[in-house]
């Protein structure tokens, strides 16, 4: 295997195959959930969509994230020549629709279309002294990166009080930073975590706690401790996967420590998600083979999935557009639905678009789905979509209630809930906010039956343009109805009740 293709199986493995501590994890949340709930349905999707990507090598989650490179390498290595392969093996991999592409120009919008351009991929270098080369990759998606979160200290935390220059102090920002990302960054999250350094070296060796294993022991005591302490008591704050309630909200914590300057005491959390994508490979330096992976065991768990995920009874609202004011105002939150026939995709730029423009599609009684998908073209010309799960809401609030009342629209999918704003639109205009699980990226493209059409490709890119999907069982939970009943503010007010509970110290002073 020559070095080009080692590095593209590695990305091909990262962006399908979930790493063996990882699975470890999701397999034992499966057993801890409370059976029969919102929050264990959907943690049986996510197990049977790892399974799917798996089997079919096809991506985890539709958004494959900002590939990060960790590298290693022999000192006198030609690093120039294997950052040059590295980029032509992300173009390979987003060309086979194993990423899709995310690189955007920050200043006119415009997608490079191969995942490449100023910044991206992200590549740290590193010499060591063994003859190897050691190359680690993460695939840290938009909606968890998102709710990545830095402090200050001291700063006052809503149900938490004052949290000073200790480590209980860095205790109650841990705590916080599970609350404040709710289910938007796709929970069951993880934490990597960074006490000191400056606002970027914060940030960086944050990300840097995501390459430990799972299962390792901190060197140090009290951090050991500290990793311990939030994991076993984010879970009480009843968060739940996606944010639906439940036992299982933070699968993981990692912290790591830096020096500082007097003047400053950052504590800075990259916050990652379920779909927790991150493997790795040692090359021979002279031929680029693989010798050996990182990250995979050989008694990993094979198969995760425990069901079929949703478990239909025929008792669950199927809707079809054009959807009547009648039918919608029957829906209330709680209630699984299922979609069947078109439903159109729309992310930031469309939703921006179309508070200036009219649709190139009738979307009056239609069905509006927040969703960036990887597609690739068949030979004659038709696309096939890859992977089509939800992108998070929360970007679009400004904007949905408006284009709600301006074309009708009748339900909204995503993921991770919206707010005051768009919950009066629903009431106002007669829809509905329906909740897809996050990352099941290949449970629901097995949904699309057909790639009807798709508008302003070359304006927005494949992620942000509007395309027609043709869906059969694509099935949800209504979370927010047109009665004014939200799911997702019930559990925020909960979760920063018990919140409340963890404000006495307990680290110290």
């Amino acid at each position: 295997m020559s070095l080009a293709d080692s590095l593209y199986e590695l990305i091909v493995q990262t962006s399908t195959n979930l790493p063996s501590d990882i699975r470890r994890l999701i397999a034992d949340a499966q057993t801890r959930e409370t059976p029969d709930t919102n929050s264990s349905l959907a943690l049986a999707t996510i197990a049977l969509n790892v399974d799917m990507a798996c089997e079919t090598e096809r991506p985890i989650c539709q958004d494959t994230g900002m590939p990060t490179f960790l590298v290693k390498t022999p000192v006198g290595y030609d690093q120039l020549v294997l950052e040059e392969e590295i980029h032509k093996a992300v173009a390979r991999a987003t060309k086979a629709g194993k990423l899709r592409p995310n690189s955007v120009d920050s200043l006119t919008g415009k997608n490079s279309g191969d995942n490449l351009g100023p910044g991206t991929p992200v590549i740290h270098f590193h010499q060591h002294r063994k003859n190897e080369v050691e190359i680690r990759l993460v695939l840290k998606g938009g909606g968890c990166e998102n709710k990545n979160i830095q402090y200050s200290l001291p700063q006052e935390l809503p149900g938490l009080g004052r949290a000073d220059r200790n480590l209980d102090g860095v205790r109650k920002c841990l705590m916080h930073a599970v609350y404040q990302a709710q289910g938007q960054g796709c929970s069951a999250g993880y934490l990597g975590v960074c006490i000191g350094g400056d606002r970027t070296s914060g940030y960086e060796h944050a990300k840097l706690q995501l390459f430990r294993k799972a299962d390792d022991t901190n060197p140090v005591a009290d951090l050991a401790e500290l990793e311990k302490y939030v994991v076993e008591n984010a879970n009480q704050l009843g968060i739940g996967t996606m944010g639906f309630g439940g036992r299982v909200t933070l699968l993981g914590c990692k912290v790591g420590v830096l020096n500082r300057l007097p003047a400053s005491f950052f504590v800075s959390v990259a916050y990652e998600c379920w779909a927790f994508r991150r493997l790795g490979v040692v090359l021979d330096p002279a031929t680029g083979d693989i010798v050996r992976w990182q990250y995979r065991e050989p008694d990993e768990i094979k198969k995760l999935a425990v069901g079929a995920g949703f478990r239909l009874t025929g008792r669950e609202v199927v809707l079809e557009a054009p959807i009547t004011d009648e039918k919608i105002r029957s829906v209330r939150a709680g209630d699984v639905v299922v979609i069947n026939g078109i439903v159109n995709t729309g992310r930031d730029a469309v939703h921006h678009h179309l508070m200036h423009h009219d649709s190139p599609v009738d979307l009056a009684g239609s069905v509006l789905y927040h969703c960036g998908p990887v597609m690739t073209r068949n030979p004659d010309g038709s696309w096939k979509c890859g992977a089509a799960g939800p992108t998070t809401s929360s970007r679009e609030e400004p904007y949905q209630a408006d284009i709600i009342g301006k074309f009708g629209i009748r339900a909204v999918i995503g993921k991770g809930g919206m707010g005051a704003k768009t919950l009066r639109g629903l009431q106002e205009h007669g829809a509905v906010y329906l909740n897809a699980i996050g990352g099941a990226a290949q449970f629901y493209s097995d949904c699309v039956t057909q790639v009807d059409g798709v508008h302003w490709l070359e304006e927005f890119g494949v992620p942000e343009a509007m395309w027609q999907l043709r869906v059969n069982g694509f099935a949800t939970i209504c979370t927010m109805d047109s009665h004014g009943n939200s799911l997702h503010r019930d559990v925020d007010a909960s979760s920063l009740k018990e919140l409340g509970r963890f404000a006495e110290s307990v680290f110290g002073h």
